[in-house]
């Protein structure tokens, strides 16, 4: 790997890491921007999504070099000042080093779920705030969820802020995204999953939940909360809080559950 050095910020070289914010919003087709080097580095170990290209902060180098090496011979690594990566992205970049990945085709619903034995899996609903998103993957991966489901109402997980939030593993934990036509608690059933959903007014807590051979939680996005047909298809569950506080931050509600079940809940019974 010999890095490329670059000194003009209109070099057309760098096309795909001009205005990161604003093509954000638009996506990428198909294409998706990795900032950081901790990000880069869960990029680069992936099996499933590959990296096009990297862009560097010309001081990094030596440090990322080991990184950098191991990547596949046809990466360009371009190096250029700090100035002009300020300059093509449209805004201070810090953390001195972008890649552009490609992303690996998603499975469908179904076939995520399908041959799964046991375990977790996330079933999210309108979650829109790419925080929280990357939040949610974090602690899916922490706590060893093994996939995440998205209804049409979600953000991509792709977005830039999303894959930083979750320190990489939105390229780590599987998902796949819902069809607007199929029905998620049927589909979690036909697969053996037990839904369960998180909502403060569940007569069952988190700490009575005896823990399904294959659970499903499903969360919503904050304020509206889930929607009330999947609450009653499913097995309400709640977190009792402090007197004045009705609810906690959803990707911190998925650590509290996840942690739960790995650790500390008891196996339910046979039926």
């Amino acid at each position: 790997m010999q890095p490329i050095p670059i000194a003009d910020p209109a070099d057309p070289r760098l096309e795909p890491y001009r205005d990161i914010r604003e093509r954000d919003l638009v996506g990428r087709r198909g294409r998706f921007v990795a900032e950081g080097e901790v990000v880069l580095r869960v990029l680069a170990r992936s099996p499933r999504h590959r990296t096009e290209s990297v862009l560097v902060d010309e001081r990094r180098l030596a440090k990322l070099q080991p990184l950098l090496a191991g990547l596949p011979s046809d990466t360009p690594v371009y190096a250029a000042s700090q100035a002009a990566i300020d300059a093509v992205a449209g805004f201070h970049l810090h953390r001195g080093v972008l890649a552009i990945g490609i992303r690996a085709p998603e499975p469908s619903a179904r076939a995520l779920l399908a041959g799964k034995t046991d375990g977790a899996v996330l079933a999210l609903f309108g979650i829109s705030n790419h925080d929280n998103m990357g939040g949610l993957f974090r602690n899916a991966a922490a706590f060893g969820a093994d996939a995440v489901l998205l209804d049409p109402g979600c953000c991509d997980p792709f977005y830039r802020k999303a894959i930083r939030v979750s320190v990489g593993h939105v390229l780590t934990v599987p998902f796949a995204r819902l069809g607007a036509d199929e029905d998620p608690l049927a589909l979690l059933r036909g697969a053996g999953f037990e839904p369960l959903a998180l909502t403060p007014a569940a007569a069952t807590t988190l700490a009575d939940l005896r823990r399904p051979a294959k659970a499903a939680l499903l969360l919503g996005t904050e304020g509206e909360g889930l929607p009330r047909r999947l609450i009653d298809g499913s097995t309400g569950v709640a977190i009792p809080m402090a007197p004045g506080v009705d609810s906690l931050n959803v990707a911190v509600t998925a650590g509290v559950v996840l942690h739960h079940l790995r650790f500390a809940a008891r196996a339910a019974g046979p039926q």
